[in-house]
């Protein structure tokens, strides 16, 4: 067994682009369901928006990078308009309905062959990140602690990663704790005596959906930065269930419950990953285990399944929730 190689790659992926990816998507999802009570399931399609959003503007019109993070940011604001308008007046599933729908329709609109000369179609689009790896002031090389490395470029990303990742916590916290904020959590708990007290139910919404929907712009932009393309088929909805997976396991309405349950979630996924592949390698894997190697991503989705699912049985308010803040109800 190679612990070594086997503790890296865990504690690579605490920190690594995956985690700042999914922590930003989860960070959005909270502002809507953690904070405001909304069933935001379509957080993939604010992804893919922000993702073509810059791979639209730069690899087939050859325009600025920065152009294209506005029209990202700008298509999430649209995105979010156009879903809430006739969505946040009536009851909350109807709002879980239309955005699992919409992110799909969004992500097959992306994958149509007849926009195939703007999005790529299915192949996606390259060749727009190198604007962003041109500021990049690191020299080549390797970065790290011990052996935790990262390239140049990999370690530009991160910086970028945690440093939005910090801004974005950072807005989070006062915000909430403004009266706005306050507002918010009051139309999670009861909205029909926050609109009682003449505050416009409908407008904080709004204003949480489209927040909520630019921070997921954010997380598109590093996906596509990260992976220096874009594909359609990334943006399923299982990005967003994996989004309320981390909003629950770090606790849902903390401000950094989604970075520390992506953390958490990354940890284990890797760790479960890599640790099967090597008992699969050295034939340590019991014989009665209906797996082989190809099944060693069965093997963990299975183990984290069954953990999620003790979590929200025993602790439904996440490992560092607070019941008096929120809790799933699952009996």
């Amino acid at each position: 067994m190679d612990w070594n190689s086997i503790l890296t790659l865990t504690l690579e992926a605490a920190i690594g682009p995956e985690m700042v990816v999914y922590a930003l998507a989860a960070i959005g999802v909270n502002i809507q369901f953690g904070y405001t009570g909304l069933l935001n399931f379509g957080q993939a399609g604010f992804l893919a928006v922000g993702a073509y959003g810059i791979a639209i503007i730069v690899a087939t019109y050859g325009l600025p990078f920065w152009l294209g993070v506005l029209v990202g940011i700008g298509g999430a604001i649209v995105l979010a308009l156009l879903l809430g308008v006739p969505t946040l007046r009536l009851r909350a599933d109807y709002l879980a309905i239309v955005t699992i729908a919409a992110a799909e329709v969004v992500r097959l609109t992306f994958r149509s062959t007849d926009l195939r000369s703007v999005t790529g179609g299915s192949d996606g689009l390259q060749a727009f990140a190198d604007g962003f790896y041109d500021l990049n002031p690191y020299a080549i090389g390797e970065y790290g602690i011990g052996p935790i490395t990262f390239t140049n470029r990999q370690f530009w990303l991160l910086t970028v990663g945690w440093a939005l990742i910090a801004i974005v916590c950072a807005v989070v916290y006062f915000t909430m704790r403004s009266p706005w904020g306050r507002v918010l959590k009051a139309i999670r708990e009861d909205e029909d005596a926050v609109r009682s007290l003449g505050k416009n139910v409908f407008s904080y919404k709004m204003q949480s959906l489209v927040f909520g929907g630019v921070v997921g712009a954010l997380a598109g932009f590093m996906i596509a930065l990260t992976n220096s393309s874009v594909t359609p088929d990334y943006y399923a909805p299982d990005v967003t269930f994996y989004a309320y997976t981390i909003v629950i396991l770090g606790g849902a309405a903390k401000v950094f419950g989604p970075v520390l349950g992506s953390a958490i979630l990354w940890v284990i996924l890797v760790f479960t990953g890599v640790f099967i592949n090597e008992l699969a390698r050295n034939d340590l894997l019991p014989s009665w285990l209906p797996f082989d190697d190809g099944d060693v991503g069965a093997i963990r989705l299975i183990l984290v399944g069954l953990g999620l699912m003790l979590l929200v049985i025993f602790r439904p308010q996440g490992i560092f929730g607070d019941k008096r803040e929120i809790a799933l109800d699952v009996r």
